[in-house]
């Protein structure tokens, strides 16, 4: 593996698991916004600007320290996705924060008790997450809370142009790609853990897990 650039073969595979990633869904106005956050603060700032563009009223954080940020950041990711939003202009009162959650099923879970708790009725919901968690960020809600309408979306960038202006210096090309083919892995696995609805997976998509995963890109594997 490289630390910088990917060869072709490894670029190829790696872009066909970025592109199975990505729902495509067109966005819909909403009730609100809810950021998955993580180690990606560009997730906020996409979060922030759909705000300000008038897509939802209400924005909400939520995320604790999870799997790769608690050995990053001392703060909860949702107090810092929180501020990246105020600095780029949402108003606070605009803005709910869930700070205890550690993965993507208690993200939405921690959310739904949230609302509920504050009585805040919501339909509908756009969904931000990073690139590459789209589809089991969909999954994953779809599971959890299958009453509610659900879009969701992230960073507008290529694979290159994530991969070359991505925000967090600690984590490399090839952490990314691991941590997507750890994620197409819990696509396969989560179903029938009770954590997400079943995604269909192309042949020639888990192929390029196979390869990857074969090429030493197996860091962040769940047990199966």
């Amino acid at each position: 593996m490289t630390n910088g650039t990917l060869s072709p073969p490894i670029y190829e595979l790696a872009l066909k698991l970025w592109n199975y990633h990505h729902t495509n869904q067109p966005l819909e106005k909403a009730d609100a916004i809810l950021v998955l956050c993580s180690h990606d603060t560009r997730v906020a700032e996409r979060a922030a600007d759909l705000f300000l563009e008038g897509w939802a009223p209400r924005l909400i954080f939520s995320g604790g320290l999870g799997v790769i940020t608690r050995f990053m950041w001392t703060e909860p990711e949702a107090d810092l996705f929180a501020r990246i939003a105020r600095e780029r202009g949402v108003p606070a009162e605009r803005i709910l924060i869930e700070n205890q959650s550690s993965n993507t099923g208690e993200n939405v879970l921690f959310t739904k008790r949230l609302l509920t708790e504050r009585g805040i009725e919501a339909e509908t919901f756009i969904v931000v997450q990073k690139p590459y968690m789209e589809r089991r960020s969909y999954a994953t809600f779809r599971k959890v809370w299958p009453e509610k309408k659900v879009i969701v979306t992230s960073p507008q960038d290529s694979f290159d142009a994530y991969l070359s202006k991505y925000t967090n210096p600690a984590l490399t090309p090839d952490d990314v790609i691991s941590i997507m083919v750890g994620d197409l892995q819990r696509i396969r696995l989560y179903p029938d853990k009770g954590f997400q609805i079943p995604q269909e997976i192309p042949d020639d998509v888990w192929a390029a897990y196979e390869a990857l995963v074969a090429a030493g890109y197996d860091r962040h594997l769940a047990s199966a």
